[in-house]
Order: C-alpha cells, then sequence, then structure tokens
C-alpha cells in the first residue's frame, strides 16, 4: 500500500502524546500540589512553537512502529494554533499559582487539561475556534 504524504502535517500518535502528556501533567501539578510540574507541557509548547522542537513530539517519535507518513495526519498549522491555546493558559496558570492567586492557576490549568482531554475523546475545541474565526474572517473579506 502506498502511503499518501501530505506537506505540513504530523502524525496523530505524536500530536496524542503530546495531549496526554498536558493532562497527566496537570493532574499530577494538582495531586502532588507541585504546581511547576506545568513547566513540562509549558516548556515543550514553547520549544514547538519558537523553535519547531517540541521534546515531548521528539522523544515520542522514536517509539513510532511504523513510517510517520503511515499514521492518520494532523495539520501541523491547527496544531501551532492548538499549541498556542495550551501554551497562553499554561502560563496565567503558572502565573497565577506564582503569585499565590490559586483560582486563576486552577481555572486555566483546568481549561487546558479540558480542552486537551476532549480533544484525546475526539473532538478538538482550538480546531472549532480557528474554524469559526477563518470564517468570520472570511465573512468579513466578502462584505
Amino acid at each position: 500500500m502506498l502511503a499518501i504524504v501530505i506537506p505540513n502535517s504530523i502524525p496523530r500518535p505524536l500530536v496524542r502524546t503530546n495531549q496526554w502528556v498536558i493532562v497527566l501533567s496537570v493532574l499530577a501539578a494538582w495531586i502532588s500540589q507541585v504546581h511547576w510540574v506545568l513547566l513540562i507541557p509549558f516548556i515543550a509548547g514553547i520549544l514547538g512553537l519558537f523553535f519547531n522542537f517540541n521534546p515531548v513530539m521528539r522523544l515520542a517519535k522514536l517509539f513510532l512502529k511504523k513510517s510517520p507518513d503511515s499514521y492518520i495526519p494532523e495539520d501541523r498549522d491547527q496544531q501551532q494554533f492548538n499549541q498556542w491555546i495550551a501554551v497562553i493558559c499554561l502560563c496565567i496558570s503558572l502565573v497565577g499559582f506564582a503569585l499565590h492567586v490559586q483560582a486563576i492557576g486552577y481555572v486555566f490549568s483546568a481549561l487546558v487539561l479540558a480542552a486537551s482531554f476532549i480533544a484525546i475523546c475526539g473532538f478538538c475545541i482550538g480546531c472549532f475556534l480557528r474554524f469559526q474565526l477563518l470564517r468570520y474572517r472570511q465573512r468579513r473579506l466578502h462584505r
């Protein structure tokens, strides 16, 4: 069988691994009360956004059993959009915890936890938001 190569895509298992790291990091931070655990997905996200090197995905890539091209592709631009949302929420959460404003820390870490877990279950909130944003821009352009 010939694999279809889609430029500008990321294999789904790498995206799922990144989502699981976010979910597990938030849960670990909540359970242990060591909120600096949130730095793991935050730093991985920052590195991915600015240097195109997400250590979580790079490590997960070592465990792929097949060629990356043989997995279901996820759009890189969409994943970058989602990563921006996650990094912003994690940043606000970390600042909230650092300033001892627990409510902000928990609310924003809960947002990123919920979005990541819902995406793992099959519905991408970030994808929906980006679609609506692109649709809005398109409608505005045609007015």
